[in-house]
């Protein structure tokens, strides 16, 4: 999260990026969709603000718990909208692993930050491990949408589904990032 300032910025720029493109997708005439673009666009943003670069800028104490406090509200949503449909678990997981890292940093000495090592290294292992294992199945299951996608009528840009796995596709790139330097 707080590593060598190229990969923080180019962090920062993947996840505003995927953050501002689920905006658009909340535009969407499925509800569904809507919903669950909404959850994408707070993690990104979020994920955005946690890879700033501790060089350019340090948040003060109080932020890691206020990150831990919106992303456990995060977390509640999506175990509320789990009811409906299995795969809001995996916005609770990610939920949960912002939390995790919020508190990690709260935690943490600001000159410890980048250096690796600071979390519990069984729950950042679970966790790698899942969003590793998340990245290669959306990146297995993104082939074949892509491949069809011309199919279909024209679809605005919140509706395609193609795109909306790539969201997902670069968030999980951009967790496991953060975890690994966490």
């Amino acid at each position: 999260m707080h590593g060598p300032a190229s990969s923080g910025w180019l962090l920062v720029a993947l996840c505003a990026v995927t953050g501002a493109y689920c905006l658009a997708r909340m535009r969407s005439g499925a509800e569904g969709q809507r919903s669950a673009a909404g959850g994408e666009a707070l993690m990104g943003f979020g994920m955005a603000a946690m890879a700033v670069p501790a060089a350019v800028f340090t948040p003060p104490s109080w932020a890691w718990p206020v990150y831990a406090a919106v992303f456990g509200a995060a977390g509640v949503h999506a175990l509320w909208e789990a009811r409906a449909g299995a795969h809001h678990l995996h916005h609770l997981v990610g939920a949960a692993a912002m939390v995790y890292m919020s508190l990690v940093m709260a935690g943490s000495p600001a000159h410890a930050h980048g250096r690796g090592g600071s979390g519990v290294p069984l729950l950042t292992g679970a966790l790698l491990l899942y969003f590793a294992g998340y990245v290669l199945l959306t990146g297995v299951r993104l082939v074949p949408v892509a491949a069809v996608a011309g199919g279909g009528g024209p679809a605005g840009w919140g509706d395609r589904p193609e795109l909306a796995r790539a969201c997902r596709l670069s968030m999980g790139i951009a967790m496991v990032a953060m975890l690994l330097t966490l």
